[in-house]
């Protein structure tokens, strides 16, 4: 995972040195319908882990919506990082409490019985465990 920002949110806000500066910080947050509220931010550094419950204008489902915003100078994003090395790469975002973010453990399916999945599905999961 990685926390994100344009280059000119930074310059007019400041950059987050610890994960309690995000609080104040305009987040860009993800609800997570399934569990009811908004994401809390996981960051650990030297096996101190912290859950940083951020603010922000701006809520959405996705991603990369959020991604989006961040580029558009809305806020600090925080998604897989996968999503956002180009955009680190090329300059249009610049990663922050890179020193704190975690690892992305991939992305986990849930279905109810291995013994009644048809071939399609079978398909989809063999191309996103090996991807």
């Amino acid at each position: 995972m990685a926390a994100v920002a344009s280059p000119s949110y930074l310059a007019a806000r400041g950059t987050p040195l610890h994960p309690k500066d995000l609080i104040a910080h305009n987040c860009i947050n993800i609800r997570q319908v399934a569990a009811g509220g908004f994401y809390a931010w996981e960051f650990e550094k030297g096996g101190n882990e912290l859950r940083v419950r951020v603010d922000g204008q701006l809520t959405f489902n996705g991603s990369y919506e959020m991604v989006n915003a961040a580029l558009l100078g809305y806020g600090v994003a925080y998604v897989p990082e996968d999503i956002v090395k180009a955009h680190v790469a090329s300059g249009e975002l610049v990663e922050v409490l890179a020193d704190w973010s975690q690892p992305f453990p991939g992305y986990f399916i849930y279905y109810p019985s291995r013994r009644q999945n048809l071939p399609a599905f079978r398909v989809v999961v063999e191309a996103l465990r090996h991807r």
